[in-house]
């Protein structure tokens, strides 16, 4: 595979607060130092949330690729990921990030199936393999009864 790209510009603004955008994408996001940090401001994304985001977008997109490839019909995905912020030997660093999901599947045959599909994608997803932080991975598979 040929490498891919991605460009992000970040402006600063004021204080403690910036905008980031990219030439490849429409829409532009406010970033900020955490409330949790000196002069940190409520409210505006951080990059502690956006790595948090990233975790958690691509095991969602890993996951859409995996289950159509295994042709695993499911009615719903939904996950909530959160990420820990630690010192460590003197420096700041995301350690964890807990990825909780619920997942309805249309077949009850299939959960075994689905459970396989959510532990591969958690073991593909690129983000979760680039970063330092554990990933933990918490499902929930229910039957859809539509």
């Amino acid at each position: 595979m040929e490498p891919h790209y991605y460009t992000v510009e970040l402006n600063w603004l004021e204080e403690r607060k910036g905008i980031i955008s990219s030439p490849e994408l429409k829409q532009k996001i406010e970033v900020a130092t955490p409330p949790q940090f000196p002069k940190g401001i409520e409210g505006i994304w951080s990059p502690e949330h956006l790595i948090t985001a990233a975790v958690n977008s691509c095991f969602m997109t890993t996951f859409l690729a995996i289950a159509e490839n295994s042709k695993l019909n499911f009615h719903q995905f939904n996950s909530k990921t959160t990420g820990k912020l630690e010192i460590v030997d003197g420096k700041y660093l995301m350690t964890e990030f807990v990825i909780h999901v619920r997942l309805e599947i249309v077949k009850e045959a299939d959960k075994e199936r689905a459970e396989r599909v959510l532990q591969k994608s958690e073991a593909a997803c690129l983000i979760s393999n680039s970063i330092k932080g554990a990933t933990i991975l918490n499902t929930v598979i229910v039957f859809y009864e539509g």
